[in-house]
């Protein structure tokens, strides 16, 4: 596992096949909605088909419909929640979703008493890692998640989990990141040494249904730029590991993502001392493991710089996954020291004026992380981002629609809406006051299937 992948100071870990078609043809008009949809939210298609996930989701036995019936809807479209209401599926899709009153619930079928329960889109993370644990990915899909995104790791690595008899998300894949070398990391990386070979590593892993791009630190900001342009003549977004690579830079230069608030750093600094910060990182990749504290209980959230940066990110639209529970350090916990809760009190404030600035925001959990129990991370981090400064609606449309934007799959997941696939979670309480009710899960449907496998617990 490697150093960011732990839950201590680690740094992401960051694996494939081609995917099989797995969704029947779109009605035609559906398809015209979905499309319209995605043009709507910037979307290109990829030469040779959809975005989507690598792993062969099973659709339900037949066409009977299900009616969940009295539950609290949260659709994942930031407005207004509908208590009492009603969601009717129908094979794999959602077929109604409002107000009870106003759906009509077809003959014979199966009708689900949700009442004193929220209902939500399945839950979408933006930041897995495997790290050999392959019961893991099962383990997310009971406790809500049924979307998952691994930003940069072999795709055979998941070869086990797929040919199991396991139950798992969705899994959209990148392939192994982007790095120059000595990369920081060699068994998730493809060396790349120049806009030939960056060209040539973007289309081997799009063509083996890559639907990200991941870019590393120790790559030089012309190739982050050929990866960029080739990704995108494909389809494809681009997302990005900086810590020493320049936020704004990568911004200018086509990325449509960032991972980890700690790659914001360099940005945020004065020059000197962020060149200072780049050469210790370029000459000895555990430089960073203290170092990003030290960097970060240095920075201003309300500086001038952290101002112009947020500024960018919101004009160019590009997704910030801040993982901040992988390094949540708090007064108290062992080993930290006050450098290392006041950086963190730092990324915090930084990713709460991120959101006021119209940052996207969205959900990554990093799998593993100090405060959370195994299997729980994605739940840690949606709190952090709610005691960051979001509001638990903003936190909830982070972990679903603008997730699945991010995706560019938000023509099929990441709302509750008639055309979207059935992937939809349960949950007691109601997450709009509260959002550890997203710990008490009771049930996960997955493409149109209810989820055989024990529910949710509060364990933190």
């Amino acid at each position: 596992m490697k150093e960011g992948a732990h839950a201590e100071d680690a740094e992401m870990n960051e694996t494939r096949e081609k995917p099989r078609r797995i969704f029947p043809r779109l009605p035609r008009e559906l398809f015209q909605w979905a499309l319209l949809g995605c043009l709507s939210a910037g979307w290109q298609a990829p030469t040779g088909g959809m975005l989507r996930e690598v792993n062969e989701v099973a659709r339900p036995d037949g066409d009977r419909a299900v009616a969940i019936l009295g539950a609290t809807l949260i659709d994942g479209r930031g407005g207004a929640a509908v208590p009492d209401a009603a969601v009717v599926v129908r094979g794999e899709r959602i077929v109604a979703a409002g107000p009870r009153a106003e759906v009509r619930v077809p003959d014979g079928a199966e009708t689900i008493d949700a009442r004193g329960l929220a209902l939500l889109p399945g839950l979408i993370d933006a930041h897995f890692h495997l790290d050999g644990d392959q019961g893991l990915p099962a383990l997310f899909l009971a406790h809500g998640v049924t979307s998952a995104r691994d930003p940069g790791a072999w795709i055979e690595a998941y070869d086990r989990v797929r040919e199991s008899a396991d139950v798992i998300p969705r899994l959209f894949l990148a392939g192994p990141h982007l790095d120059a070398p000595p990369p920081a990391y060699p068994q998730d990386a493809v060396i790349v040494r120049d806009p030939e070979e960056a060209r040539l590593a973007v289309n081997r892993a799009i063509d083996q249904g890559a639907s990200v791009i991941k870019v590393y630190f120790r790559l030089p900001l012309g190739l982050v730029r050929a990866a960029t342009e080739t990704a995108h003549a494909r389809g494809v977004p681009v997302t990005a590991h900086l810590e020493i690579l320049d936020a704004g830079d990568a911004a200018r230069a086509g990325v449509n993502g960032i991972e980890h608030v700690t790659s914001l750093g360099t940005a945020l600094l004065p020059p000197r001392e962020a060149e200072a910060y780049r050469q210790a990182v370029l000459a000895d990749n555990g430089a960073r493991r203290e170092g990003r504290y030290e960097v970060w209980a240095k920075i201003d959230p309300d500086s001038g710089r952290a101002r112009d940066l947020l500024r960018l990110l919101a004009e160019r639209g590009v997704f910030l996954s801040p993982t901040l529970a992988v390094f949540e350090r708090r007064a108290g916990d062992e080993k930290a020291t006050e450098t290392h809760v006041r950086a963190f009190k730092n990324m915090m404030a930084l990713v709460g004026r991120a959101r006021r600035a119209g940052v996207r925001v969205v959900v990554g959990s990093h799998s593993s992380v100090p405060h959370a129990a195994r299997g729980w991370a994605y739940q840690r981090e949606a709190e952090l981002l709610v005691e960051s400064g979001l509001t638990p609606a903003e936190a909830i449309t982070a972990a679903t629609l603008e997730n699945a934007r991010f995706f560019r799959a938000d023509g099929r997941l990441g709302s509750v809406e008639p055309g979207k696939l059935a992937d939809l979670v349960l949950v007691a309480g109601d997450p709009l006051a509260d959002i550890t009710a997203l710990r008490r899960v009771r049930r996960v449907m997955l493409n149109g299937r209810w989820v055989n496998s024990v529910l949710g617990s509060e364990t933190k």
